[in-house]
This record gives C-alpha cells, sequence and structure tokens, in this order.
C-alpha cells in the first residue's frame, strides 16, 4: 500500500534530481517491494526482482548512495532500506507507471456521480465506494453542498412556554427546533417574530446575522425576553451546518489485507482516525480548480 493518499489535483512542482538509470530503477524496486510486504528491502531482494545485471555489493553502493540523497532511509543498522517521504515523491513523480481507466470504470465512475435525484450523502457515499471497489484500498470522498440560505420561517405556537421554529431551506430541506421557554409568551408575539424573522434573514448568509442585526430586531419587535437571540442562533447553526461538506469513508476493513496493519494496534489506529468524518474534512484541500490529472500526498504533506 503507498504510504500516501492519492486525491484529484496537482501535485507538487517536480523535483528535478540527477539520478542515474540504475538508480531509479533500484528506487523503484525499494518502493515496490516496500509497498507490498511493508517490510525493509535488502539488496539481496533487490537483485531478485530488479533486472539490473550488477552484483549486490554494487546495489548495496547503490543504496548508499540513495540514502545520502534523502530518497532511502534505513530504521536498524541490520535491516534493509525503506523509501522517505522524498522517495516517495521521486517515484509519484517520475517512476511509477501511469494506470488508465478502462471504459467500463469510467462508465461506473460516471452512472455515479450524475445521480441528479439522490441526496448528497448518498452520492458521496456510493462514490467513495466504487472508488474504493475499483482500488482495493479504503476510500475517502469528499463533496461541499452548494451554498444554501433559509427560503422561509415559520414559528408554531403550542402553549404559553412553547413554540417550534421551523425553517425551509434554500435546498428544499426543513430544520426545526422545538422551544421551551421559562417565562410566558403570546401568540402576537410568536406571529411578529415570524413575520419580522421572514422580512429580514430570510435568503442571507450566516455571516450577516450579527449582534447588531440582533438588537436591531430586539428594538423594532419590543422582544425583552431573548426570543430573538434565540431563534437567530438556529438560524446560524443551521446555515452553518448547510455549509458542512459531506464526507464519507469506505473499505476501511481493506486496511486489514495489507501487511503492515496485521498489526490489529496499528490497524485499529488508523481505522479510528479515518472513520471520524471531521478529521476527514480537516485534511488539506486538494481541490483542482482545472480538474485535470491525480495528485498524490505522500506523509507529512497530508497535514494542512
Amino acid at each position: 500500500m503507498a504510504r500516501g493518499r492519492a486525491r484529484i489535483g496537482y501535485g507538487p512542482p517536480e523535483v528535478k534530481m540527477a539520478l542515474t538509470d540504475r538508480k531509479k530503477k533500484i528506487l523503484a524496486a525499494v518502493v515496490e517491494e516496500y509497498i507490498r510486504t511493508a517490510e525493509p528491502v535488502g539488496s539481496k531482494t533487490i537483485a531478485q526482482v530488479a533486472d539490473l545485471g550488477c552484483s549486490s555489493a554494487t546495489i548495496r553502493n547503490e543504496l548508499a548512495e540513495l540514502a545520502s540523497l534523502g530518497y532511502l532511509e534505513q530504521p536498524h543498522t541490520s535491516a534493509g532500506r525503506v523509501p522517505t517521504p522524498q522517495g516517495y515523491r521521486i517515484y509519484v513523480n517520475e517512476l511509477m507507471q501511469r494506470q488508465k481507466l478502462s471504459i467500463e470504470e469510467t462508465e461506473a465512475i460516471n452512472s455515479s456521480l450524475n445521480e441528479k435525484l439522490r441526496q448528497l450523502d448518498d452520492v458521496v457515499s456510493s462514490v467513495g465506494a466504487l472508488a474504493s471497489s475499483l482500488t482495493n484500498y479504503p476510500a475517502m470522498a469528499i463533496a461541499a453542498p452548494p451554498p444554501a440560505t433559509i427560503k422561509r420561517f415559520d414559528l408554531i405556537y403550542i402553549d404559553a412556554n412553547t413554540f417550534i421554529i421551523v425553517a425551509m431551506m434554500s435546498n428544499d430541506t426543513v430544520r426545526n427546533k422545538l422551544v421551551h421557554l421559562p417565562v410566558s409568551v403570546g401568540q402576537e408575539m410568536i406571529a411578529k417574530l415570524s413575520s419580522v424573522f421572514n422580512a429580514n434573514f430570510t435568503g442571507i448568509t450566516e455571516e450577516r446575522i450579527t449582534p447588531l442585526t440582533i438588537r436591531a430586531t430586539e428594538r423594532a419587535v419590543d422582544d425583552t425576553m431573548g426570543l430573538t437571540g434565540v431563534i437567530a442562533s438556529f438560524a446560524i447553526e443551521i446555515l452553518s451546518q448547510a455549509q458542512t461538506a459531506e464526507a464519507c469513508v469506505t473499505g476501511t476493513n481493506r486496511l486489514l489485507a495489507q501487511p503492515e496493519y496485521q498489526d490489529p494496534a496499528k490497524a485499529h489506529a488508523l481505522m479510528s482516525y479515518i472513520s471520524d468524518a471531521e478529521h476527514i474534512r480537516n485534511l488539506p484541500d486538494v481541490y483542482d480548480v482545472d480538474g485535470e490529472g491525480i495528485k498524490v500526498l505522500i506523509g507529512p504533506e497530508n497535514v494542512a
């Protein structure tokens, strides 16, 4: 399993390195063998898997030079080498063979993305599941929802101490909240607040609901009980939630097939992390406005 994360976008600028063809072949062999086994790679293994036409001693010298250049490291004195983030980067930028999707795979992806009648979270989940099945790795899918505002407020009077806030969003979802009051309020006040909020708080973003506008509304309706603040706080909350990106992780069980996650403690730590949608949303933004290429983030590049 590559020790990085592939996402759509452009990668960092390529680093031009003066490596001989043999060094490139050895570096590629170390990366690919380490991906396959998750074990340090020695010169004998490279001699077996790479057609280099040179001795193990020569390979050991080349490994030492690649390590001095920062592309490999040796976890233990007696162990083989493992790639560093810099080693992975030159492998991705210069040595890795590019794979193309088949016609069937392309059609399957387009079909999932074109399901316009489905809810956003359903689309995100199905696209993630498809990516996981195509790659045999866990997949993380993130989709930013279209901008949403509140289209209409309805304040429903229940009794002197209770009312319901109903907000219809511009994305055709409906949010509601039951409000219990420590003091009594009349139906006229609830009706007045409903009228004012529909006149002044619809079709706007949460940034425009400020303490100043809340105080002005309180004065306009002679609200001395803080009802305006309660309704405005709910409006800010749902507007903020409406802008939260949908994040979905599928295929986490596929981690268990990777050699480095045969250790249950390692597998549990990573699976716990990626199962938290907030962690996924906080990963670096790799959105590609031009829609070209693949971006691969490696090691420390994954820190936002």
